[in-house]
């Protein structure tokens, strides 16, 4: 015959785990609290790298544009297709190197004013 499954040992189990969930809960719910971030915080360190890419990506097209964006264009109004190709290659290299650079000190940027932020005020309270 087979055996039965001893049901204090399922119940243990899920008790156990039960435990595991709630411990980690409980973990989650302490870095919540103590984190110093509120949502101004959260917001400006999202939004200041996103706008600051998008203004850089901006300007860096309209400088490309009046720039280096014209050479394509021959005498008689067409375009030299090869010409215009590995200009467009060398804008897309371009423009993903330099908005990610200005992204990433961005970011640390945001990042720093905010931390700033936070000791000031930890200096206000003692």
């Amino acid at each position: 015959m087979s055996e039965m499954p001893d049901p204090e040992s399922s119940a243990d189990r899920i008790v156990a785990s039960l435990h595991n969930v709630d411990e980690k809960v409980n973990a989650l719910r302490e870095q919540r609290i103590n984190d110093p971030d509120d949502l101004c915080d959260k917001m400006f360190k999202v939004a200041a790298p996103t706008l600051a890419g998008l203004v850089f990506g901006k300007l860096f097209e309209l400088a490309w544009r009046k720039s280096v964006g014209r050479k394509a264009v021959l005498p008689d109004g067409t375009t030299d297709k090869r010409k215009e190709l590995a200009l467009n290659l060398v804008f897309g290299v371009a423009s993903a190197g330099l908005g990610a650079l200005v992204s990433q000190l961005s970011d640390r940027g945001s990042q720093a004013l905010v931390d700033r932020r936070h000791s000031r005020q930890s200096r206000r309270i003692r």
